[in-house]
């Protein structure tokens, strides 16, 4: 590699011509990030690095547009800054000058799999994971495309964290801050982010995975860098988003490589006309259950009623027979199982099972290996199986083969340390979380299963929004 150091002084020359305050150092800096992130690009023809001043002035000017600064073409204060934050290591192929999404490559098919090797240190396996589904979900909303998980062998998309070197890698990564990950274009789907980087979900401190793993996933399906700031496909890190959505940008760029989604009609249950018992206040009183459901919406059950709970509150309540035809009400327990798209609900000795909204045949069915009065229910993304609880202990579940209850229930303490007992509700969260309710209250458990500093908190100011 040519060493940028060393560069003969034309370039530096162009720079401090129109540069207010910027040393030798920072116009060094400036131009071996112009040429790391393809702004300066060598011809063939020319046997070293020169760069003349119009071609930096050119490149100055690009980046800064990028960036929405103004387009002067000198270094300065605010341009440096910019260089400075953290970003994608893909190059901004912006010297075209266009202003619209960059198509670089496309799968030739629109089913992909995936595979997790290794994991963010801070996020754990489960909320590296959680990050993971929640960056495919923005584009599989926008686009024909499913994602599966696999777990072995070949997959199409492959995450990875790795340091400054890697023998997996051809791009080093350089320590916390700067490049944040890259990814490379279809059909290799290699996605590598830097171990040194803080990942974190549901906070300003670090870096966000769920967006730098969406931005990475824009390039392994074959989006270049957008022009546009505010863009999840813009090559600077702008922070964390709780409710990030799209840019219409991003939304062209991937509904040009593979069509736009055309939604499923999901069936709205029908609006009750009339109730012999007055729908229950979300903000008061104790859940019954909650689940993380259907379409990854939240759930939450009391008597004979069910709401669901968003980012900005909740819905009113409806009966929940509208909803799951024949259900009961004052349910023990909620369940839904990502990896079988059931979905389960528990009533003294009876278990009623669904697939989406419909019951299946032959339920409701008599529970005959587990006590009656189940307390709560949750799935568990890690291995994949359904906790039960009922008291202080706990049974574990799997779906799809025999699971031997002759050492259950264990103690809940031992595996949920601090956790509620008995809890009224349960669930796993999509921020890698695990979660009991009790009364009015919540625990909030970390990714080692251990109840966290500040727990427990009200559930209806938290969860309720009230």
């Amino acid at each position: 590699m040519v060493r940028l150091e060393l560069l003969v002084p034309v370039w530096a020359l162009a720079l401090s011509a129109g540069t207010a305050g910027m040393g030798h150092e920072e116009e060094q800096e400036a131009v071996r990030y112009l040429r790391q992130f393809g702004y300066l690009q060598k011809p063939l023809e020319r046997p070293t690095d020169d760069f003349s001043a119009a071609e930096i002035a050119e490149a100055m000017r690009a980046f800064q547009l990028a960036l929405e600064l103004p387009g002067t073409g000198r270094l300065d204060a605010a341009t440096l800054e910019q260089m400075r934050r953290p970003r994608c290591g893909v190059e901004d192929p912006f010297n075209q000058k266009t202003q619209k999404y960059t198509l670089l490559a496309r799968w030739r098919k629109r089913h992909l799999t995936y595979r997790l090797q290794g994991a963010a240190e801070e996020l754990g396996e489960l909320g590296t994971r959680a990050a993971l589904r929640a960056a495919f979900r923005y584009w599989a909303e926008a686009a024909p495309l499913s994602f599966r998980e696999v777990r072995h062998g070949r997959a199409d998309i492959r995450f990875s964290f790795h340091g400054i070197v890697s023998p997996t890698c051809s791009q080093p990564f350089d320590g916390p801050g700067r490049v944040l990950a890259h990814a490379e274009l279809p059909e290799d789907g290699a996605v590598h982010f830097d171990a040194a980087e803080r990942w974190s979900e549901g906070t300003e401190r670090g870096a966000n995975l769920r967006l730098v793993a969406a931005h990475e996933l824009g390039h392994a399906l074959g989006l270049g860098h957008s022009r546009h700031p505010a863009a999840l496909m813009a090559p600077v890190y702008t922070g964390y988003r709780p409710r990030f959505r799209l840019h219409a940008d991003d939304l062209r760029g991937i509904q040009a490589l593979y069509g736009r989604r055309i939604p499923v009609p999901v069936p709205t249950p029908p609006v009750p006309t009339a109730s012999p018992s007055p729908a229950p206040d979300p903000c008061t009183g104790r859940l019954d259950a909650l689940m993380l459901g259907p379409h990854n919406k939240t759930y939450a059950f009391r008597g004979a009623f069910v709401w669901t709970v968003t980012d900005f509150g909740t819905t009113a309540p409806l009966r929940a027979a509208d909803v799951w035809p024949g259900l009961p009400g004052g349910l023990d327990a909620a369940v839904h199982s990502p990896r079988t798209g059931r979905t389960y609900f528990f009533k003294g000795d009876k278990l009623w099972r669904y697939r989406g909204f419909k019951l299946e045949p032959g339920y409701p069915k008599p529970l005959t290996r587990v006590p009656p009065g189940i307390d709560a229910a949750l799935y568990w993304p890690v291995n994949q199986k359904i906790f039960l609880f009922k008291g202080t202990g706990y049974w574990q579940w799997d779906e799809l083969g025999w699971s031997d209850f002759a050492s259950y229930p264990k103690e809940t303490s031992g595996l949920f340390a601090g956790a509620p007992a008995p809890p009224d509700a349960a669930v796993a969260w999509t921020n890698g979380k695990v979660y009991f309710f009790q009364g009015g209250r919540y625990w909030r458990l970390s990714r080692q299963l251990r109840v966290e500093r500040g727990y427990p908190l009200p559930t209806a100011r938290r969860w309720m929004r009230c």
